[in-house]
């Protein structure tokens, strides 16, 4: 699988390295969030379920929940969020990732959009 990335409806990106998938937020989801000022982070050996919420991220707007879009163990997170939640704004797709969750066998994606089908799935947000 190349280095692409994917997202899901609920605007989080997902990143395959073979059975490792990192997972963020979109820049679309961190914008409609406004300022990140803590994030609830899972801890590493946690099991999270497809389409469940594992990490909740607090804004000077609301609360938000990330969601699972793969079934797995957290074996990373990124522990600069706890101190530096804004890096989830200034660097979504990047520095601003969130966890990073194995997989048993090959990572099931393939309900998740392109790069370009995202695009055209938030004209219609």
């Amino acid at each position: 699988m190349s280095e692409k990335l994917l997202y899901t409806k609920e605007h989080e990106w997902v990143l395959v390295k073979g059975n490792i998938v990192r997972i963020g937020i979109s820049d679309y989801a961190q914008n409609e969030l406004g300022d990140i000022v803590f994030v609830d982070l899972p801890s590493v050996g946690d099991w999270v379920e497809e389409g469940e919420g594992f990490c909740a991220l607090e804004s000077v707007k609301a609360v938000s929940d990330v969601y699972a879009p793969v079934s797995g163990k957290v074996v990373a997170v990124n522990e600069e969020l706890e101190d530096s939640p804004e890096l989830i704004n200034e660097s979504p797709l990047d520095k601003g990732w969130i966890v990073e969750i194995e997989v048993e066998g090959t990572p099931q994606v393939g309900d998740l959009m392109s790069e370009q089908e995202y695009a055209e799935y938030l004209k219609g947000v």
